[in-house]
């Protein structure tokens, strides 16, 4: 056999002997082959996400020392990562609201204690420590508007993962109620609270600001803080002063207009975070009362400033 032939059988040879192997070892899904041992399974492959029916709360309230029950398939609802209560709310709500203002009016040592929930994989871009006391808030500030004593309410957070949004990311009823009755010769809550805001009075929330910069940015103590004022301002009455300063970078006039304009920028935030606008007085010093050197970029930082106290 010459060179040649040989080196053709070689070619047919490994040709015959490739198409062989292949017959055997490829998978069906190659070849077609229906028995294909190593055929990949691809109903497994898929992972169907998990859907989960969106939790809805009842508007639940009962005085376990009284004679009142309300048990409504309605509730106050909110979107996810918002405070906000939607609008509009169910008539059955708004009567609901009526009886409890009823019901308060002639219990005086009666409160009603709120509770909003909140989820670990929320946004929280409220003023408060989280969601949940936000919610709440909103929640009490629909009853005071409604006719409902701010004394009589007590609000909290609570976070709760097992509370799920529909496909619009929606939550029914993320809150719940209790009633509560106080003890009319127990003071130590009343005095804890004044306590509190005697703090406040010491310790001002202070708020700084760059040059021409109107924005809040909040720490976690900072937030704690706008919750203890809200706090004094529904069980004692008090007001909220908001008091805008400056550095004495810049026409004194100008400066005053600044420091005003900060002042109103902070009541703003507080009153879309549900303290109402009636209990926030605002000002402006200006550069005229500062705590730190002008002389100094760190000095004139700590000028620029807006201070939250309460009367």
């Amino acid at each position: 056999m010459s060179k040649k032939s040989s080196y053709l059988l070689g070619i047919i040879l490994t040709i015959i002997l490739g198409t062989i192997l292949y017959y055997f070892l490829c998978c069906s899904v190659c070849c077609g082959k229906e028995s294909c041992k190593n055929k990949v399974d691809e109903t497994k492959s898929v992972i169907t996400p998990e859907i989960k029916d969106a939790t809805k709360n009842a508007f639940v309230l009962k005085d376990a020392n009284g004679d009142f029950n309300l048990n409504l398939r309605e509730n106050f609802n909110f979107k996810s990562s918002n405070f906000s209560i939607l609008q509009p709310v169910s008539t059955n709500i708004e009567n609901g609201v009526v009886m409890l203002k009823d019901y308060l009016l002639t219990n005086p040592l009666k409160t009603v204690d709120i509770t909003g929930f909140y989820k670990s994989d929320e946004t929280n871009n409220s003023a408060y420590p989280n969601l949940g006391i936000a919610r709440a808030n909103s929640v009490k500030n629909y009853l005071v508007l409604h006719g409902i004593s701010s004394k009589q309410i007590d609000t909290y957070g609570k976070l709760n993962d097992g509370i799920n949004a529909d496909e619009s990311k929606t939550l029914f009823g993320p809150v719940e109620f209790g009633v509560a009755t106080a003890d009319a010769s127990d003071t130590s809550a009343i005095e804890a609270l004044k306590t509190a805001c005697d703090a406040i009075r010491a310790n001002p929330l202070v708020l700084h600001f760059k040059t021409g910069q109107a924005s809040i940015n909040l720490t976690p103590e900072q937030r704690q803080k706008i919750a203890d004022i809200s706090h004094c301002v529904d069980k004692l009455g008090v007001e909220i002063q908001v008091v805008g300063h400056t550095d004495n970078i810049g026409d004194a006039t100008n400066n005053i207009v600044l420091g005003q304009q900060r002042a109103d920028f902070a009541k703003g935030y507080l009153v879309k975070n549900g303290i109402l606008e009636g209990n926030i007085e605002t000002s402006s010093k200006g550069p005229n009362l500062p705590i730190a050197d002008n002389a100094t970029e760190a000095g004139r930082a700590e000028n620029r400033r807006t201070e939250i106290t309460i009367n």
